[in-house]
């Protein structure tokens, strides 16, 4: 994906209009996705190549249940077994995930505990290495692309923002407040499966929300997403150009397979 042909691709597609894409950063290189391929470009110089699953028809038309499942098809290329995640990683993941479910047999006070040292761990393994880094690389890169500045990014004349409307951070910092709303206003007895169905009530109508604000056309609905990029100040660091370049690498082999 380099020299020439890079040049020409990103020449063609800065002059098109291109799909949504989306990403996520490793310690190890990054994710660039758009509905229907993703690339994973490493910094040892690999690149894995994919396709995302589709969501089904049926679920479009069904308000949560779309957003759930798009939340899971967006972790689709850290956990497939052909993924970029290795086995005990994906394992690792999955338990984390699963591990609320769990929280509802035990006592409060176990469950406070847990939580914590979950989610400390969790941000332990997210920001390792060059993960902050490579995170504002990959929003440069797809700002750079929604721009149509995907070659003068390349040559590093230009540096569009790291920050980013469609972050995972957003949704983050979206589904905290939702969910303790929906913890409050619950009109049912307590019950076993209350977290649990609090949990994913919260999770889809989050997601409904988040693609709501951004697709608007009114800008006072932007102050939904304000306290999350004001979190990316701390979720990503300033890239260098080889970081912004690799991820750069991605968006191109995504766009290859799009533009053709």
């Amino acid at each position: 994906m380099q020299g020439v042909n890079l040049a020409a691709l990103f020449g063609r597609a800065d002059s098109m209009p291109l799909p949504p894409l989306g990403g996520m950063a490793r310690a190890d290189g990054v994710v660039i996705a758009s509905e229907r391929f993703f690339a994973f470009a490493g910094r040892d110089g690999s690149i894995l190549e994919g396709e995302m699953p589709k969501l089904p028809a049926f679920l479009r038309r069904i308000p949560l249940a779309r957003g759930l499942a798009r939340l899971g098809m967006s972790v689709s290329p850290l956990l497939r077994r052909d993924g970029v995640a290795g086995t005990g990683e994906r394992l690792v993941l999955t338990a984390v995930f699963l591990a609320p479910l769990a929280f509802v047999f035990f006592s409060g006070t176990v469950t406070l505990v847990a939580g914590i040292l979950m989610s400390v761990g969790l941000l332990a393994w997210i920001m390792r290495g060059r993960t902050l880094y490579l995170h504002g690389a990959e929003h440069r890169a797809i700002a750079a692309a929604e721009q149509g500045l995907l070659g003068v990014t390349w040559e590093d004349q230009v540096r569009p923002s790291r920050f980013s409307l469609r972050c995972g951070t957003n949704f983050v910092a979206l589904v905290l407040p939702i969910t303790l709303i929906a913890d409050r206003l619950w009109p049912f007895a307590p019950a076993l499966w209350t977290p649990i169905v609090l949990a994913v009530l919260s999770l889809g109508l989050t997601m409904e929300l988040w693609r709501v604000v951004q697709i608007s056309t009114v800008r006072m609905a932007r102050v939904f997403l304000y306290p999350g990029l004001a979190l990316q100040r701390l979720t990503t660091r300033e890239p260098t150009i080889d970081e912004t370049r690799l991820a750069l690498t991605a968006v191109a082999s995504v766009l290859r397979r799009e533009i053709g």
